[in-house]
């Protein structure tokens, strides 16, 4: 198999994502050249961005996290999707997409670009479709506006874009054949199906998909092939327009790894817990393993509100079975336009599910585990500075320390009846 980028990467660089990794030049090099691992770098952002930060995904590597920010038509706050994508970085987040809908959005996207230091992504199809004026702007677009969408966000130094190549025809006849309640609940995706419906031709991306290869090889652009038919609710998950769109995924994974293009591939976003392990595996498979980035999945759908929390569960569930990529969902999915407050819990909560998927993730269980140690040790000595060093989000596990102190080296919920304290004191006798 041809090599994918690295004989474009300066080995400094390379050196320092092995290094960050816990792994050898040599293992990188082989995963990247089989196209297992992808590191989302423009070649434009690259050159004119100091400290950018380099974010290796796909087997053996961290399990990563993507927060999505950005402007809708309801509301548009520029400097509040500013201080998001930094909270998000604050806490976590590996990269950041900007799925602007509202508003001037290349200067949302330019602001983006230039208050993160790690890869940004974008959904190019809805610039498209928001650049035709009137109701039909979605089914009015031309093949030319999708393809000068990508290339202008691949101008700008955009790392990676969600591309739904896999909606085609194909995949379109086995939605009209299937018993979903909700037929498609990727905008992306939805766009695609309208517009192919609508005009009778194949899906651009699909049919020119070399031509898009062309330009993502030409910025070093990483292609994210989306997920357009991905389930949206839990009795429509594991059916045969899902796993369609798979198979189609897995060819242009092959196409874009013969281009040298790198390619990650999105997975299902509503399945139930007994299908994740099926359902990770066999994309994984189908797909020659590409590096896996998933909406969830989200286990349940009865818990607006907590939805981050249901997405985390499903995650570390999938991280286990080989997910790679992880995108937090707030406390809002399914309800609003999330707030900095929602960004930052659903990115808090979204690295917790991936450290527990690392925990039993080959290549990082070691490493993972050594986290765990280092606080099970400082519990058992009671140290509550080294604890809360350790804590994934120090500041509030702070303010729940000193909301009610002990008069006692212990926590307030045993005090003197510590049960560390207590076996310890009888142990060393």
């Amino acid at each position: 198999m041809s090599s994918v980028r690295n004989s474009k990467w300066d080995k400094k660089d390379l050196d320092k994502v092995a290094s960050a990794e816990g792994l050898s030049l040599a293992k990188l090099k082989r995963l990247l050249d089989a196209g297992r691992v992808a590191i989302p770098n423009n070649v434009i952002r690259a050159e004119h961005m100091d400290g950018r930060v380099l974010k290796a995904i796909g087997e053996r590597m961290s399990t990563k996290v993507n927060v999505n920010v950005g402007t809708s038509k309801d509301y548009v706050n520029l400097e509040e999707e500013a201080e998001k994508a930094r909270i998000a970085v604050k806490y976590g987040a590996d990269t950041i997409m900007d799925l602007s809908t509202g508003g001037d959005i290349n200067e949302v996207r330019s602001r983006i670009l230039n208050e993160v230091t790690v890869p940004v992504g974008t959904v190019p199809i809805y610039q498209a479709a928001l650049g035709r004026a009137g109701e039909r702007a979605v089914v009015d677009m031309s093949s030319d506006d999708m393809f000068n969408a990508v290339r202008a966000h691949a101008k700008d130094g955009i790392d990676f874009v969600t591309i739904h190549a896999g909606v085609n025809l194909n995949t379109l006849e086995r939605l009209k054949r299937s018993t979903r309640i909700l037929d498609v609940v990727s905008r992306g995706g939805a766009f695609h199906v309208a517009w192919m419906i609508h005009n009778g031709h194949e899906n651009p991306f699909y049919a020119e998909y070399e031509y898009l290869l062309e330009i993502a090889k030409e910025y070093e652009l990483t292609i994210s092939l989306g997920d357009g038919m991905r389930p949206g609710a839990i009795l429509d998950a594991s059916d045969r327009a899902k796993y369609m769109e798979n198979i189609v995924l897995g060819e242009l994974v092959t196409l874009a790894r013969e281009a040298g293009v790198q390619a990650i591939v999105e997975g299902p976003g509503h399945v139930p817990l007994d299908e994740i392990e099926a359902a990770v595996k066999t994309i994984k498979h189908i797909t020659d393993f590409a590096p896996l980035y998933l909406l969830g999945p989200l286990v349940t759908d009865i818990a607006p509100g907590y939805d981050h929390f249901v997405s985390a569960i499903g995650g570390a569930v999938a991280g286990m079975y080989g997910a790679d990529f992880l995108c937090m969902v707030s406390p809002s999915e399914h309800l609003a336009l999330p707030s900095v407050e929602d960004i930052k819990e659903g990115t808090i909560v979204t690295e917790i599910a991936a450290h527990v998927a690392d925990l039993v993730k080959v290549g990082q269980n070691e490493k993972a585990r050594k986290k765990d140690a280092d606080m099970a040790q400082a519990r058992k000595k009671l140290d509550w500075k080294k604890q809360l060093e350790l804590a994934i989000n120090p500041e509030e596990a702070r303010r729940i320390r000193d909301r009610r102190p002990s008069e006692t080296d212990a926590c307030s919920i045993c005090g003197d009846l510590c049960a560390i304290k207590l076996v310890k004191e009888f142990l060393e006798r």
